[in-house]
C-alpha cells in the first residue's frame, strides 16, 4: 500500500486577503508580507527532501511553491505540478465581494448573517451547500462538488508519488481547514487555516487520510 506524507501549506497573504474580499478562483498578487509567509514556510521546511511539489492552479499558489523551494537546498531536483483540483471552493456571483457582505446575503437564508454566527450553528460543508443556494447564478460549488474534485486531487497526489515520498503541497485557506473538519474534527477551533501556516498528512491508497498537525507557524 502507497503512503506518502504531505505538508501543505497555504499560501501567502495576497491583496484580496488583506483587503477582506472573497478570494476561490479568482486570484490575486501576493502583497509584501505574502512573499514573506512563504518565504518563512520555506525556511521551516527546508530541511525536508521533497521528492515533488504540487500547487493548485491558481497564480498565488503557484508563487509561494517557487518561494518555498528557494529555500531548499534540494530544490533543483524537485518536480512541480500545478492541479486544478487543488484549487480553493468557488463562490460563484461572490467572487471579489467583501467577505461580511457576502456572509449577511448568504446568511439571510437562515437568519444568521456572521460568518461566526453561520460556521458555528451550521459548519463548513453546510456553509458550502449554503453559498451555492444564495448564488442567483449557480457557479459556486456545492459541498458535493467541492468534495468530489477534491478527492480527485487526492489521488493524483498519489499517483504521481512513490511509496514513502515527502510532498510539498500549496493551497488555500478554505480548502485545508475543509480537510480538517473532515479527517481530524478534533483539530478545527473554529480558526483560520493562517497564511503560510503548514499542516501535514499522511496519504495512504485507496484514499486514507491521517492528520498530524494543522495550521503550524513555528
Amino acid at each position: 500500500m502507497k503512503t506518502i506524507t504531505a505538508y501543505v501549506v497555504r499560501h501567502g497573504q495576497t491583496m484580496l486577503n488583506r483587503y477582506n474580499k472573497v478570494q476561490g478562483w479568482i486570484d490575486s498578487p501576493l502583497t509584501d508580507k505574502g512573499i514573506a509567509d512563504a518565504i518563512s514556510a520555506g525556511k521551516r521546511l527546508a530541511k525536508i527532501n521533497f521528492a515533488a511539489a504540487f500547487s493548485s492552479d491558481s497564480g498565488r499558489a503557484i508563487e509561494t511553491n517557487r518561494l518555498i523551494l528557494k529555500q531548499n537546498p534540494h530544490n533543483m531536483h524537485i518536480i512541480s505540478y500545478q492541479f486544478p483540483e487543488l484549487r480553493e471552493q468557488c463562490h460563484g456571483y461572490f467572487e471579489g465581494n467583501d467577505l461580511s457582505q457576502m456572509w449577511q446575503f448568504v446568511g439571510e437564508q437562515v437568519e444568521t448573517t456572521s460568518e461566526a454566527g453561520i460556521m458555528g450553528k451550521f459548519g463548513l460543508e453546510k456553509a458550502r451547500d449554503l453559498i451555492y443556494q444564495a448564488d442567483l447564478y449557480h457557479d459556486a460549488e456545492n459541498n458535493d462538488m467541492f468534495w468530489k474534485r477534491l478527492d480527485r486531487g487526492f489521488q493524483k497526489l498519489l499517483k504521481n508519488s512513490q511509496d514513502g515520498d515527502n510532498i510539498l503541497v500549496v493551497s488555500h485557506g478554505n480548502t485545508i481547514r475543509s480537510i480538517i473538519s473532515r479527517y481530524a474534527p478534533e483539530l478545527d477551533q473554529g480558526i483560520p487555516t493562517q497564511n503560510g501556516s503548514i499542516t501535514k498528512i499522511i496519504l495512504s491508497e485507496p484514499q486514507e487520510l491521517q492528520v498530524k498537525y494543522f495550521n503550524k507557524l513555528d
